[in-house]
């Protein structure tokens, strides 16, 4: 396999992304994530939202002080871009909100942390042409936002268009796509099954390996340089509860793979993935030091 540039990116959130209100599984998997990066050698990037920071301040500054680099995930892990697909309860905010919303998130990640975060991510994927004039006008490098498995366009870094984020412009921010195997045929409407994530802990990491290495024949055959954007969770570390999930004034049920192999399976085949990732020669980078060179 050709060297390909790698970037690890954790969203750094509630339990389960948006379904839970508590961060018991991050404060557990948050330190498993740290020691199996140091032992690899390889740094990352951790996205923030801004309560995530607030409420777990002593892991942003591990984080920072282990060298790895502080992202924003917004302020709640709200849907603040264009939406892919419905999903229930999942309206996004206004897209004269956005700006405020940004700014307040990225505001309130740089207290805590002591740097002011230069790369993002929106949740879901669900990015838009109003973030990303967002973005630069804060001044952030990186938007890892771009969900290759829908779009099908992008499959390398690139600076976004002011007009339109998914085309090619001339703004100083980098747009990252994030890794889906364009190789394979999909059975999914939306093209969600080119996203891997979570495979490495549903099956195991030989199995994204399988999708990496289609996905890169088929960069070789577009003569394109493959490159790799991952996104995890720091829950997915931990040992997750089953069954319904009560919070407020309900409950909610997660679809068994969201939490399925969660905690000690999926530490395990992540680091085993970095492995092979390394053994294939992939060269990890912090989502801001991505450059078009």
């Amino acid at each position: 396999m050709a060297k390909i540039r790698t970037v690890l990116g954790f969203d750094m959130e509630t339990d389960i992304g948006s379904w839970t209100s508590f961060y018991d599984g991050f404060k557990i998997g948050t330190p498993r994530i740290l020691e199996i990066l140091k032992r690899r050698g390889i740094s990352a990037t951790f996205y923030f939202t801004a309560d995530a920071a607030e409420h777990n301040p002593e892991w942003v500054k591990a984080v920072r002080d282990a060298g790895h680099e502080i992202g924003c995930h917004t302020l709640f892990h709200e849907t603040i871009g264009d939406p892919l697909f419905e999903i229930p309860g999942m309206i996004p905010i206004l897209p004269e909100e956005v700006e405020h919303r940004i700014e307040l998130a990225t505001e309130r990640v740089a207290k805590i942390a002591g740097v002011r975060p230069t790369s993002w991510r929106c949740p879901r994927l669900w990015g838009s042409t109003v973030v990303c004039n967002t973005l630069e006008r804060l001044g952030y490098k990186s938007d890892a936002s771009y969900p290759m498995y829908f779009y099908r366009e992008r499959l390398t870094p690139y600076h976004p268009s002011k007009d339109d984020w998914t085309k090619e412009g001339d703004m100083k921010l980098i747009e990252l796509p994030n890794f889906a195997d364009l190789s394979m045929e999909s059975k999914d409407q939306y093209g969600r099954d080119m996203d891997q994530w979570p495979l490495w802990r549903t099956e195991n990491a030989e199995a994204v390996m399988k999708h990496i290495e289609g996905y890169c024949k088929y960069c070789a055959e577009k003569n394109v340089e493959p490159f790799l954007c991952f996104y995890m969770h720091p829950w997915e570390f931990a040992k997750m509860p089953e069954g319904l999930i009560h919070s407020g004034e309900g409950a909610v049920l997660p679809d068994p793979f969201i939490i399925k192999n969660c905690g000690d399976y999926s530490a395990e085949q992540f680091e085993r993935l970095v492995i092979m990732l390394q053994e294939a020669g992939a060269e990890f980078y912090q989502a801001s030091q991505v450059d078009m060179d």
